[in-house]
């Protein structure tokens, strides 16, 4: 009988401390304040600024174009030739584009750009609209000009299955400007039709058929 009474005993105890337990309430950490909870959201703003994708201004169109070099005019304005090997774009093959050194026009893209072994910068494409063509003062050869601001750029040929497009403009360095992608293009200088260089004698060396000239 004692054993059965200590037995009865234990279980008693046991489920009081049960009970004990269930009715303790679990503590936690107090909500912070309101004024607490708005200074860390203004610290949090205040560390973390708002990005933004930068806006590049438009500019207006100049109206005047570059200032050239005596030589840069004697071949864009006059027709004349910079010696093969000389360009400082024949071997370029950077990505990026190539625009009219007098007026900013886009003219050729680097996309379009190969080597030719002639000495001067040659590509089987031309910015849509940019490159005007025209027969030259010798009377077989293609002369081609910057559309927009009639400088000389050399000459373009044909049928000589260098690429695909069995094209070839072959361009001076001197005529163009090379911007490289991700770089912004400067504004192309807008003038009157009147106001650009008429067609004069062509320069270049007529002995030499293959010459940007």
């Amino acid at each position: 009988m004692p054993r059965t009474w200590f037995v009865l005993l234990s279980l008693v105890l046991v489920s009081g401390c049960n009970d004990a337990m269930e009715a303790t309430p679990v503590s936690s950490a107090p909500a912070p304040a309101a004024a607490d909870t708005e200074q860390k959201s203004a610290t949090t703003s205040e560390s973390t600024p708002e990005t933004k994708e930068p806006v590049v201004a438009e500019q207006p169109a100049p109206t005047e174009y570059n200032t050239l070099s005596d030589f840069e005019s004697y071949v864009l304005l006059e027709k004349g030739t910079e010696r093969a090997y000389t360009g400082e774009y024949t071997d370029l093959e950077d990505a990026g584009t190539y625009i009219c050194r007098r007026c900013n026009a886009p003219l050729y893209t680097s996309k379009d750009k190969f080597h030719s072994g002639c000495g001067w910068p040659a590509f089987d494409d031309a910015v849509e609209g940019a490159v005007h063509q025209s027969v030259d003062a010798d009377g077989y050869r293609t002369e081609i000009t910057c559309n927009n601001c009639g400088g000389h750029l050399g000459h373009v040929f044909f049928g000589e299955r260098m690429t695909k497009k069995d094209t070839r403009h072959c361009v001076n360095s001197v005529s163009m400007k090379f911007v490289p992608a991700g770089q912004t293009l400067p504004a192309v200088v807008k003038k009157p039709k009147e106001e650009t260089p008429k067609s004069g004698t062509d320069k270049s060396d007529p002995k030499s058929p293959d010459a940007a000239g």
